[in-house]
């Protein structure tokens, strides 16, 4: 997220906090398509990572990217954290450990996504090549330790970094080492928004597996295929899973608003002052009864921020995000997109979905996740393998993107960007068995390599 919400409106009902999220609904024509991944920088000559001060160091970075863009800088504390387009929407921010992160601008089709990626990439090496600093496209760092990885200046990650310990053991591998990509997408009706977070919750296991891509950790394999989903299983408990609640009979947008106000707050900003309430309750901000700051009232700032701070699997603001999987490569980067807007962006296409994962219980999806980190397409959903469900998947996103028949300059759509993940399927090897082939082979068991052969 490139910059909080600022809007001192009050809020004193909950239904205020519902209506939040119902303003986000969509009339069909006007669905677009945002995309964020996350690039872990790199110093080429040392392989080391980037520190944010220095010559060379993230602050340099992103200026020198303002400087290409035109974008406007976001500021901490007066340190440029981020940027944000003058026009169109897009922003840059930078993630704990320094990844790079590109918030995309709403799309309306996935041929513009690729498009948008390559104008990115491109001003982005023109900022990096001066400075010498390269970009995995891994899922995780393979190389350096917790210790060894700076913490970027941004309030929100000092408090962050402060509470995780206390709620899980892996938060800070999650905050500084790993990386993912993330398509954000529209809903109708509440009705479309709970048929849409059903389907997408279910089928996150299967994007886990197609997009594993994080094998290696301090230097040598780590035992999964998608470390960065294993991390996140103990990160934080109370804000991240598979969020069964979606399932309940007559679940919509109130039940998600009861779900976010148990949640524990991270911090309160109030003008540029960012507040440590780490484990306070929204409930209490609205009643005035906030430990840490007395008689402060919750506005819809602070309703914003704290939906920006819980983690499900898929996430509910204004749109919904899929959180599953790992980052890769521009065209997997493209393909994420592709594969869940042709799976809910198509009335047919979103029903068939729906057929597919609507007998899944509880316990199979939640045995799914917690078993594909480690086994990729070899787990098991619902007595099938995870690679056979993803071959069904496939097929319906790929008749959704036919029936959207959006097409570029040369007449070809949207599933042009299914084939890498067909590949995969067909294959039965994920880009982390490849790398991990690559590992034990001409990598002769050094993880060096990686910094040249999986960067963008």
């Amino acid at each position: 997220m490139a910059r909080d919400t600022s809007d001192t409106t009050p809020l004193t009902k909950r239904a205020e906090l519902i209506e939040w999220f119902s303003v986000g609904e969509k009339p069909p024509e006007q669905f677009a398509i945002g995309t964020e991944h996350e690039a872990i920088p790199f110093y080429r000559d040392t392989h080391a990572p980037v520190p944010y001060e220095g010559e060379r160091g993230i602050r340099k970075l992103l200026e020198g990217f303002g400087r290409e863009t035109g974008w406007d800088p976001i500021l901490d504390a007066g340190n440029i954290i981020g940027l944000a387009s003058t026009r169109g929407g897009g922003a840059i921010s930078i993630e704990p450990g320094g990844q790079f992160e590109l918030s995309g601008a709403p799309v309306p089709d996935v041929h513009k996504t690729m498009s948008e990626l390559r104008a990115h990439l491109y001003a982005l090496m023109c900022a990096a090549d001066p400075l010498g600093i390269g970009f995995l496209d891994l899922g995780m760092s393979p190389k350096w330790t917790r210790e060894e990885t700076p913490l970027m200046p941004k309030s929100r990650y000092r408090i962050m970094h402060g509470y995780m310990p206390k709620v899980g053991t892996l938060g800070h591998d999650m905050m500084l080492r790993t990386g993912t990509v993330q398509v954000n997408l529209d809903f109708s009706s509440e009705a479309d928004m709970v048929r849409k977070l059903r389907v997408s919750l279910a089928l996150q296991p299967v994007a886990t597996a197609l997009f594993a891509n994080s094998p290696f950790t301090d230097g040598r394999p780590n035992g999964f295929l998608s470390r960065r989903s294993e991390i996140w299983r103990d990160t934080d408990r109370d804000r991240t899973g598979m969020f069964p609640q979606a399932f309940e009979d007559g679940f919509g947008y109130e039940g998600y608003v009861d779900w976010l106000l148990d949640v524990p707050m991270y911090f309160v900003k109030r003008g540029e002052t960012y507040h440590d309430v780490s484990g306070a309750s929204f409930r209490n901000l609205m009643q005035g009864r906030l430990d840490q700051l007395p008689g402060e009232f919750a506005t819809v700032s602070d309703w914003a921020n704290h939906a920006s701070t819980v983690f499900p699997e898929v996430r509910l603001k204004r749109f919904l995000e899929m959180r599953g999987s790992d980052v890769g490569n521009p065209a997997m980067i493209a393909a994420q997109a592709a594969f869940w807007v042709g799976l809910l962006y198509d009335p047919t296409a979103l029903d068939a979905a729906w057929d597919l994962v609507k007998g899944w219980s509880a316990e199979d999806r939640e045995c799914a996740r917690a078993t594909v980190p480690r086994l990729g397409l070899a787990a098991s959903l619902a007595g099938k393998s995870l690679g056979a469900v993803a071959a069904e998947a496939l097929a319906i996103s790929r008749a959704g993107l036919q029936a959207r028949a959006r097409r570029d300059g040369t007449g070809r759509d949207e599933t042009v960007y299914l084939r890498p993940l067909e590949a995969i399927v067909v294959a039965g090897r994920t880009h982390a068995e490849d790398r991990l082939a690559d590992y034990d082979g001409p990598w002769q068991k050094s993880v060096e390599p990686a910094f040249d052969a999986c960067t963008f």
